[in-house]
């Protein structure tokens, strides 16, 4: 895979966002029973205790309590009317064991790059989409930040695409930020993936706020709430395509 247009926030900056987003999703509960739109078949509740549980997960890898998946135990699930508590308290406790890190620090993960900083990373990228989530959730389309949301283009450009291209996948993609540097060529590559920064003419060319962008591919937001250019199809193709990993 080619290099990313973008060498990623740092360390604090991840765990600024991590407890902004947590804190915002929080604030965002209304009411538990609300369906949220972008996560068909789920409550309020269940983004609450799955956001939580993947901020617990991590708090484990990270603290060193436990060396990997095969020996993490769920947590008990609070009732309802502890769940946003629980939550706000396993935000602070997974950002003070996140902070204690340096990123070089080697841990499991599930990806090529194990160690804390992919973490870090990740754990900022998971809690600001759900946020974005609860906030849909409440009647609230609010972007996420700009500095977080390009990180999170490179991030589910190098590590979220299926490992190979599908066979018979061609097209290629340009993705364009409309509100600040910020634009990622993503090709077929043969067995690979070529992911650059460069500006040049694509099957798709897509225009959008960074958080528009990230929230495409994350199947937030459809192609109809940013700009094609030219013919849809192989972006949608191509957003298909990159949730077979």
């Amino acid at each position: 895979m080619g290099p990313a247009s973008f060498p990623g926030m740092e360390k604090p900056g991840y765990l600024t966002a991590l407890r902004r987003d947590g804190g915002r999703l929080a604030e965002a509960v209304r009411d538990l029973r609300a369906a949220v739109p972008a996560c068909p078949g789920w409550d309020v509740a269940e983004l609450v205790w799955h956001t939580g549980e993947v901020h617990w997960f991590w708090r484990q890898i990270a603290s060193g309590a436990v060396p990997g998946p095969d020996d993490y135990r769920e947590p008990p699930r609070p009732a309802d009317d502890e769940l946003v508590t629980w939550f706000a308290e396993g935000v602070d406790a997974l950002a003070g064991a996140l902070a204690a890190l340096d990123p070089a620090e080697p841990r499991w993960t599930w990806a090529e790059r194990k160690d804390a900083g992919f973490i870090q990373r990740r754990i900022a990228q998971e809690t600001a989409v759900h946020c974005w989530d609860a906030l849909s959730a409440a009647g609230r389309d609010e972007p996420v930040e700009r500095e977080l949301a390009v990180d999170g283009i490179d991030e589910f450009l190098r590590f979220f695409l299926p490992d190979a291209p599908p066979a018979g996948f061609r097209a290629d993609v340009h993705l364009h930020a409309t509100d600040g540097p910020g634009e990622w060529l993503v090709r077929p590559s043969g067995a690979n993936w070529s992911v650059t920064g460069e500006h040049r003419k694509a099957t798709a060319a897509v225009r959008g706020t960074a958080s528009d962008l990230l929230l495409l591919l994350w199947r937030r937001k459809g192609p109809e709430e940013v700009e094609v250019l030219g013919d849809a199809g192989p972006l949608e193709e191509f957003v298909d395509v990159s949730q077979l990993n």
